[in-house]
C-alpha cells in the first residue's frame, strides 16, 4: 500500500492527487488531509476535501497526542465556528455556529447521539464538518456535526504502543494499542484506556476505562471484513458551576466553591458497542459499504445545582435530579458509490440507505427536600419569591447559606434547620420512546470540468417516534411521523488546481421529541378527533467560501454562512388550533483557518469566527469572536517545543444582554523530547498564566470555572 503521511498538517482542508475511486491495494492516505475513502466516515464518497463545498476540520491522532487532548471539548478549543457548552457535567455538548448540541456525533459515519464524555483511545481522527448536513446524517446537525473515525486492524504488520501519563491535580491515564498480523488476510487490534479523573475543582474525582479489540479480514481480493467491539465504563463527579451575578457576570469570589454534594454530584455509564463493516470494491470505479451497528447504553446521573442566588443575603437555592437512562439501538446502513463519464462530466454518484431503530428508557426523579418551610430564592437571583406566590414553599430546592456551602456543610438550610434530602419519592416522569426512521439518499458529484465542478443531492427520511408517558396518573401515548426531504447543492469554480471557490446550500430538520427523545406533548390541543404535535423545525444554511492549497504543506479555508432557523408553533383562527412557521434564530458569520508547515522547522494553525445573530433570545452560547493558533517548533532533532493560544469575546447565556460570559485568553505551552527512537516524553501547560476564566455554563446560575494552570506529563512507547 502506497501512503504518504503528512503529520505536520493539523487540522485539513486539503487535496488528494486524484479524484477517482482508488482500489484498497492503491490506495493513498495522507493523514489529516484526505477523508479515508476505504472507511464509512463523514463524507463516504472518495473525494478531494478541496472539492468539498462545506466548512470541514480534521484533527489526526499525532495531534490529539501532541496537544495532549483527551475529549472532544479540547479538540473544539482549536476549531473555527464551534465552541463547548457546560453539558450539565455529564455529556459533551457542542455549540455549532450557536446551535448547542448534545446529540450530534458520529463514529465511522454511524449515529452517537447518547449523553455522554467520548473517549480518543481509539480514535484515529475527528471529522469536524459545520452547517446542515442531513442528507449524510439525517436529523439533527443544525450547526454542524462531530464525526470519529475509528482505528481498525492493519493487515500484515505487527506494530503497537503504549503511553502513561499524569498531572499536578493528580489525575492519570493509561493507553495501549496493539496490532497483531495473524496471517495475511487477518488481523487483531486491541485497544484499551484506564483513566483517572481529578482538577481544581473540590469533590472532583471519577474514572473512564474503555477496552475496544477490532478484527480485520481479507475476505476476499476485492472484499474486507472490519469487526468491533467496545466496553466502556465511565464515573465522574458532576461540577455544575457557580452563580452569576447583579452585573451579570460569574461571580468570581465564589470561584473556589463546588455547589453539588460530593456523594449525590454523580453520573455513570455502561455501553456495549458492537460495530461490523463489509467493504467490497465492485470495480475500479465502483464500490459498495455496508454496516451495522448495534449498541446498549445504561446511563444515570444525579445533580444538585444553583437554582437562585442572592448577594444580599449571601444564599443561594439549590435544585437538582436523578435521571437513569437505557438505551438500545440497531442502525443498518448500505451505501453505493459509483463513478462513470457522461459525455466529458465525470459523475460520482452515491447512493445509501439507513434504517434506525431505537428504544429509549428515561426515568426523572427531583430532589425532594424534608425542610421547605423557607421560602426559595427566585430564579433570576434579585430575591426569594413573595408569598402566594406559585414558587412559595416549593419543596423541590432548598436556600442555603453560602457559607455552608464554602464548608460543604448540607443538613442545614440558611436558617439553621435540619434538611434531608430523597432523591426517589419525587418522580417527575417514567417515558419510553420507540424511534423507527427509514432513509434515502442520492447525491451526485460532477466533474464539468477541469475548473468546474457541481454536487447535488437530497435525502428521504420517514421517521415515526412514540413516546409512552407511565407515569401513575398521567398515563398517555403520542405518535409522531413525518417524510421530510433534506436537500444540498453546492458549486464549485477551481481557477487553477490548488484553489477552490464554492457556493453551497443546505437544509435540516429536528423532530419536536428534542434530542433526547424523552417527552412530545400535543402541542395543538384537540383537531377534530386528534391530538397534534408540531412538526419538525428546520434549518437552512447557505455558504460561501475559499480553499487555497498554499503549497504543498500549508493550507489556507475562509468561509461566509448565513443560517436560518424556522420552527413550528401553535395559533388559533377562527377557534381552530394550527400550526405556524416562525424564524427563531438567524445566525450569520465567518470562518478562517490556516493550517500546515511553514517551513522544516515550524507547524502552525489559526483560526478566526465572528458571528452575528438576530434573535437575542435564542442566540445564546454565541460568542462575539474567537480566535486560536497553535505552533510547533522543532528545535533539533531531537527536541520540540509548542505555544497555544485561544481567545473567546463574551458570551450571551441568558434571554437577554445578561446574563453573559466575560472574555478570556487562555496561554498553553508544550515540550516534546525525544529519548529514543521508540520513546517520547513530552509535557503539556495548560493555562499558563492562571487565568481564572469562564469558558461555558449551561444556563444562567452554572457557569463552569475553568481550570487553574496545570502541567501534563506522559511517555510514550512505540514498538
Amino acid at each position: 500500500m502506497k501512503k504518504i503521511f503528512l503529520s505536520s498538517l493539523l487540522v485539513a482542508s486539503g487535496i488528494l492527487v486524484s479524484g477517482a475511486l482508488i482500489a484498497q491495494e492503491e490506495e493513498l492516505v495522507v493523514k489529516g488531509n484526505v477523508l479515508y475513502s476505504d472507511q464509512v466516515n463523514a463524507l463516504k464518497t472518495p473525494v478531494p476535501v478541496i472539492n468539498v463545498p462545506v466548512s470541514v476540520s480534521i484533527i489526526t491522532d499525532d495531534e490529539i497526542a501532541r496537544q495532549g487532548f483527551d475529549q472532544l471539548g479540547d479538540v473544539v478549543r482549536y476549531t473555527p465556528g464551534v465552541s463547548t457548552s457546560q453539558g450539565e457535567g455529564h455529556r459533551d455538548a457542542i455549540v455549532f455556529r450557536g446551535n448547542r448540541s448534545t446529540a450530534d456525533f458520529f463514529q465511522d459515519g454511524v449515529r452517537d447521539d447518547v449523553q455522554y464524555y467520548r473517549s480518543l483511545y481509539n480514535v484515529e481522527q475527528v471529522e469536524i464538518l459545520r452547517g446542515p448536513n442531513a442528507l449524510l446524517f439525517g436529523r439533527g446537525g443544525t450547526g454542524g456535526v462531530i464525526n470519529r473515525v475509528s482505528k481498525k486492524g492493519v493487515l500484515g504488520e505487527t506494530f503497537g504502543s503504549f503511553s502513561i501519563g499524569s498531572n499536578t491535580f493528580g489525575a492519570y491515564d493509561f493507553v495501549a494499542d496493539y496490532n497483531i498480523s495473524i496471517n495475511e488476510d487477518r488481523s487483531l487490534r486491541i485497544m484499551a484506556h484506564r483513566d483517572y479523573l481529578n482538577n481544581h475543582r473540590s469533590y472532583y474525582d471519577g474514572d473512564r476505562a474503555g477496552f475496544n479489540p477490532t478484527v480485520k479480514i481479507k475476505m476476499s481480493d476485492n472484499t474486507m471484513l472490519d469487526v468491533s467491539y467496545e466496553y466502556a465504563d465511565h464515573e465522574r463527579f458532576i461540577d455544575r458551576g457557580i452563580p452569576t451575578g447583579s452585573n451579570g457576570e460569574p461571580v468570581e469570589a465564589l470561584a473556589d466553591i463546588v455547589f453539588g454534594h460530593p456523594d449525590l454530584n454523580t453520573q455513570t455509564l455502561t455501553a456495549d458497542i458492537l460495530r461490523a463493516t463489509i467493504t467490497r470494491d465492485i470495480s475500479e470505479t465502483s464500490k459498495a459499504i455496508f454496516s451495522i451497528t448495534n449498541n446498549e447504553f445504561e446511563k444515570m446521573y444525579q445533580n444538585l445545582y444553583v437554582a437562585g442566588y442572592s448577594a444580599t443575603l449571601e444564599e443561594v437555592a439549590l435544585d437538582g435530579y436523578l435521571d437513569p437512562t437505557t438505551r438500545d439501538n440497531l442502525i443498518i446502513s448500505a451505501n453505493f458509490v459509483n463513478e462513470f463519464e457522461i459525455g466529458s462530466a465525470t459523475h460520482t454518484i452515491l447512493f445509501g440507505i439507513e434504517v434506525v431503530d431505537t428504544d429509549n428508557k428515561n426515568f426523572r426523579y427531583n430532589t425532594n427536600f424534608t425542610n421547605a418551610g423557607a421560602l426559595p430564592l427566585a430564579n433570576d437571583g434579585t430575591g426569594i419569591y413573595a408569598a402566594g406566590s406559585s414558587q412559595a414553599g416549593k419543596s423541590d430546592r432548598e436556600t442555603f447559606s453560602i457559607a455552608d456551602m464554602r464548608a460543604g456543610i448540607f443538613n442545614r438550610d440558611e436558617a439553621g434547620a435540619a434538611v434531608t434530602l430523597d432523591f426517589t419519592e419525587k418522580l417527575n416522569n417514567i417515558t419510553t420512546t420507540e424511534f423507527e426512521v427509514t432513509s434515502f439518499f442520492l447525491q451526485d458529484q460532477i466533474d464539468v470540468s477541469d475548473n468546474l465542478k457541481l454536487l447535488i443531492g437530497a435525502r428521504f427520511d420517514d421517521y415515526e417516534i412514540t413516546v409512552v408517558n407511565l407515569k401513575p396518573g398521567s398515563e398517555a401515548t403520542v405518535t409522531k411521523g413525518e417524510n421530510l426531504t433534506s436537500p444540498r447543492a453546492g458549486i464549485i469554480f477551481k481557477p487553477q488546481d490548488n484553489v477552490s471557490i464554492y457556493a453551497s446550500y443546505s437544509n435540516t430538520f429536528a423532530p419536536v421529541a428534542g434530542e433526547q427523545y424523552k417527552a412530545m406533548s400535543n402541542s395543538l390541543g384537540p383537531i377534530g378527533s386528534l391530538n397534534e404535535v408540531l412538526d419538525a423545525s428546520e434549518t437552512e444554511n447557505a455558504e460561501i467560501g475559499l480553499k487555497w492549497a498554499i503549497s504543498d504543506e500549508l493550507f489556507l479555508t475562509a468561509a461566509y454562512f448565513d443560517a436560518e432557523r424556522t420552527a413550528m408553533t401553535a395559533v388559533t383562527v377562527n377557534n381552530v388550533a394550527e400550526q405556524q412557521e416562525v424564524v427563531n434564530q438567524n445566525v450569520d458569520g465567518i470562518e478562517i483557518e490556516l493550517a500546515g508547515r511553514i517551513s522544516d522547522q515550524l507547524e502552525l494553525t489559526m483560526s478566526y469566527a465572528d458571528f452575528e445573530g438576530d434573535n437575542v433570545a435564542q442566540n445564546k452560547e454565541i460568542p462575539d469572536y474567537q480566535f486560536s493558533a497553535f505552533a510547533n517548533y522543532q528545535v533539533n532533532d531531537k527536541f520540540g517545543i509548542g505555544f497555544g493560544l485561544t481567545s473567546q469575546g463574551d458570551q450571551q447565556i441568558g434571554s437577554g444582554a445578561t446574563p453573559y460570559l466575560p472574555s478570556f485568553t487562555r496561554v498553553d505551552v508544550a515540550a516534546y523530547y525525544q529519548i529514543a527512537d521508540d520513546l517520547m516524553l513530552q509535557m503539556n501547560i495548560e493555562n499558563l498564566t492562571d487565568e481564572t476564566y469562564f469558558p461555558h455554563s449551561h444556563s444562567t446560575h452554572q457557569a463552569s470555572v475553568g481550570e487553574e494552570v496545570n502541567a501534563n506529563f506522559s511517555i510514550r512507547r512505540t514498538f
